[in-house]
């Protein structure tokens, strides 16, 4: 189902991996990556593939979404940004090819827009949207609010994870918006498309 996407992906820059699950994904880059400084974007797709356990076995992964005892996320932040590999999952991509991102801190999309040498995005196919701005409308009204309410703030999307708000609540977590065009320059990008709902 990926075809045509895939094709598109490559036109602009980026390295295209496809796979029916995300347990062979997992497998698939657990494999290809070895030895290595290893940076996780806030990812409920990473959660749910286990990604973190089989790259923690043989790399150095910084995630704060497991944060060591008495170590400030912040540090695990700033070390996962420096990393050699960076893997995040996305908020939404369109057929025509961009990619969107919202953040809170912002240390996700920055991460994914300079630093490492090789960037790893995973996305689920309920990720796909046709266009930019339907893309774009599945970061703001679809993932955002899911993420408020997994997270506990107090927002209004968060109440019934129904649509964006545009709210100016102090735990707003819309804060920061990424689009990739194209692949940016200085670093691999690798777009792996699976085919299974994984995420938000």
């Amino acid at each position: 189902m990926f075809e045509q996407l895939k094709k598109t992906l490559e036109d602009k820059g980026y390295e295209v991996l496809t796979f029916a699950s995300g347990k062979e994904a997992a497998e698939a880059l657990d494999a290809l990556i070895d030895g290595k400084t290893v940076g996780i974007g806030g990812s409920m797709t990473v959660e749910q593939t286990g990604l973190y356990e089989r790259l923690a076995s043989h790399n150095t992964v910084s995630w704060h979404h497991r944060v060591p005892e008495g170590v400030d996320p912040v540090e695990v932040r700033n070390a996962a940004a420096r990393s050699q590999i960076y893997i995040s999952s996305v908020n939404g991509i369109a057929e025509t090819g961009e990619i969107v991102n919202i953040d809170n801190t912002g240390n996700r999309v920055a991460a994914i827009s300079y630093g490492p040498k090789t960037v790893y995005l995973l996305v689920g196919k309920n990720k796909i949207a046709p266009d930019f701005g339907a893309a774009l409308w599945r970061a703001r009204n679809v993932a955002a609010p899911l993420n408020a309410r997994r997270l506990n703030r107090k927002t209004p999307c968060a109440v019934k994870a129904d649509k964006c708000y545009d709210c100016s609540s102090p735990d707003r977590i819309c804060r920061n918006l990424s689009v990739l065009w194209t692949a940016p320059r200085g670093a691999k990008y690798v777009v792996t498309l699976i085919d299974e709902e994984l995420g938000y």
